[in-house]
């Protein structure tokens, strides 16, 4: 399962090109295999999990000698955040930060296409992340409090250029599936949402309900599929507790499809 999920999370593109959104730099890697051969801790959650992932993909890589992962910047024992990572490129120092994200497309949130892309239920969206980097996580670098950390690398804080790994599954609606992107990366686009009123369109549909982190998986057709039947009883809770997840819909065509079932 590891090897399929590592697979997912290299064929999932980066959200955008260059420092096209919020002048953010995108971390550039090609890796020239999918085959993975390291044991992750699975009660990781996803994020973490992915950083996992990383770590792999960049020790791969013989141009990058990785420096540090993880540092927990600490002042008087409280945490302040943490680096991600830090490692030279072609001899070059570079900060990345590593993000992986799920969000739909809501035109009626906000005004720009960075404001309509949303989280699954509601709770945080791109621009709130994108500020979050932008005016919290990168800036660390340059506090006093890190200095110290850098020392130990050796490292000057002039000389470090920092970068983004920001990977992303975008979804957009049922009703509108040819939604074109102007800023972000249209490839990112990965599926489409329904919410409980549209399930009725694919009533001669099998469908499958992936773990988290099985989210990052490309769908394929061994697996246990449900009838609709079966699928409607097991997600009446996800409306109830306002949960959305993703599935997989397998089409009577064998057409398959990841989607967002969204309780809102």
């Amino acid at each position: 399962m590891i090897k399929k999920r590592y697979e997912g999370f290299l064929k999932t593109p980066c959200l955008w090109e260059s420092n096209s959104v919020f002048n953010l730099s995108q971390f550039e890697i090609n890796s020239k295999s999918d085959l993975i051969d390291i044991a992750i801790d699975e009660t990781l959650r996803l994020g973490k999990y992915i950083e996992r992932f990383v770590s792999f993909e960049l020790k791969q890589d013989e141009t990058i000698s990785v420096l540090a992962e993880n540092v927990q910047i600490q002042e008087n024992k409280r945490t302040l955040g943490e680096l991600d990572c830090l490692l030279l490129k072609n001899k070059k120092p570079i900060h990345l930060e590593i993000i992986y994200k799920f969000y739909l497309y809501d035109a009626s949130v906000g005004e720009t296409e960075i404001d309509h892309f949303i989280g699954p239920n509601r709770k945080d969206s791109l621009k709130e992340k994108l500020t979050k980097l932008k005016e919290k996580q990168l800036p660390l670098l340059y506090s006093n409090t890190c200095k110290s950390y850098l020392d130990e690398l050796n490292l000057k804080v002039e000389n470090i250029s920092q970068q983004v790994y920001f990977k992303a599954q975008l979804f957009v609606p049922f009703s509108n599936q040819n939604t074109q992107l102007k800023t972000l990366n249209t490839d990112c686009i990965t599926g489409f949402y329904i919410n409980q009123n549209g399930l009725k369109q694919f009533k001669d549909c099998k469908f499958y309900i992936p773990n988290k982190k099985d989210w990052l998986i490309l769908p394929n057709k061994n697996v246990d599929w449900l009838n609709f039947n079966q699928f409607i009883d097991l997600t009446e809770g996800y409306f109830e507790k306002q949960f959305s997840s993703l599935l997989w819909i397998k089409y009577r065509n064998g057409e398959l499809n990841k989607v967002f079932l969204v309780w809102w």
